[in-house]
């Protein structure tokens, strides 16, 4: 449970949480007393004119005017009062600023893949600047997904074939989870993400380095990084079992059998193409539904992890 935040919500990390809760918690305090009032007066009637006797009737009462006219107007009020706060609230969660940086998110099969302005591209961490907005503008490559910051109190739909848009402006540095809430088939569980939120200096400071994320290690061991950070894993183990998708293990130089009934050797050739174009071939016993990493991988970074493959044996 999150230290900071309530027994409903975990803390609130963006600008516009406190007044999501705030009406949250007004509709809630309000469904309780209304609760209360029915269900009392219910128990309290039942009692009250419960059956004393066999010629005992309670007094004809056709209506009540005072009554008619609290039970009218009080709930009218009450949902004025919400709609109004709500949707001045919800205006607030979908016009962001103009000071807003943006950037581009894709949801696919079962990751989220993020690029900046400034070239950098991130698979399943977000990483923003504090106290900066940020707008999020999302698309889907294959089915609908919905990209969820529970610390933030933003929800959206990510759609194939259309845009969608939020914002939002975190106020704490540090990790918060990101969840997919729309389902999308048998890794929906797993495309679980986070966003990190950096003081502005470590912002730029990672932003520099972005590109040059494997520029000291071997290329196997970017490939092996890469695996995990691109998700990989979601859809190809490395130790043998088959997932979603065939398993690295023994990969390189085995001679897989296609659905057309044709056979193909993995080779580099064969490894760079199924991560471009993973539709081209398609092994026998598996379903065509993995994505193309064009856009998200550079070349450098296909090459580390085809060298990472070849140690997989």
């Amino acid at each position: 449970m999150d230290p900071n935040g309530s027994l409903i919500f975990p803390s609130q990390v963006s600008t516009i949480a406190p007044e999501v809760d705030a009406l949250f918690d007004f509709i809630l305090y309000l469904s309780i007393i209304f609760f209360i009032l029915v269900v009392g007066g219910t128990f309290y009637f039942a009692w009250k004119y419960r059956k004393k006797g066999e010629d005992t009737f309670t007094k004809d009462l056709s209506h009540n005017n005072m009554l008619e006219v609290l039970w009218t107007v009080i709930p009218t009020i009450l949902v004025f009062i919400i709609f109004v706060w709500g949707f001045k609230s919800y205006m607030k969660m979908t016009i962001p600023p103009d000071t807003s940086m943006e950037i581009k998110v894709t949801g696919q099969k079962w990751f989220w893949t993020f690029n900046y302005a400034e070239g950098a591209t991130t698979t399943n961490e977000l990483v923003v600047p504090v106290n900066q907005p940020v707008k999020l503008l999302m698309s889907s490559n294959d089915v609908i997904h919905s990209f969820y910051v529970p610390n933030f109190r933003t929800k959206m739909d990510v759609l194939p074939n259309r845009y969608t848009q939020l914002w939002f402006e975190a106020t704490e540095t540090g990790e918060y989870n990101l969840f997919c809430t729309e389902y999308c088939g048998k890794g929906h569980s797993e495309m679980i993400g986070k966003v990190k939120v950096l003081t502005r200096a470590d912002y730029d400071a990672w932003l520099a380095g972005a590109g040059n994320a494997g520029a000291n290690m071997k290329p196997e061991e970017f490939g092996a990084k890469l695996y995990k950070d691109k998700a990989c894993f979601t859809c190809h183990s490395i130790d043998g079992s088959p997932l979603v998708g065939p398993s690295f293990k023994g990969l390189f130089g085995r001679t897989e059998k296609m659905t057309d009934g044709s056979e193909a050797t993995a080779d580099e050739n064969y490894i760079r193409e199924s991560i471009l174009e993973p539709q081209a071939k398609v092994v026998q016993g598996f379903q065509p539904i993995m994505p193309t990493y064009q856009g998200v991988l550079k070349d450098e970074e296909i090459d580390a992890l085809i060298a990472y493959f070849k140690t997989l044996k």
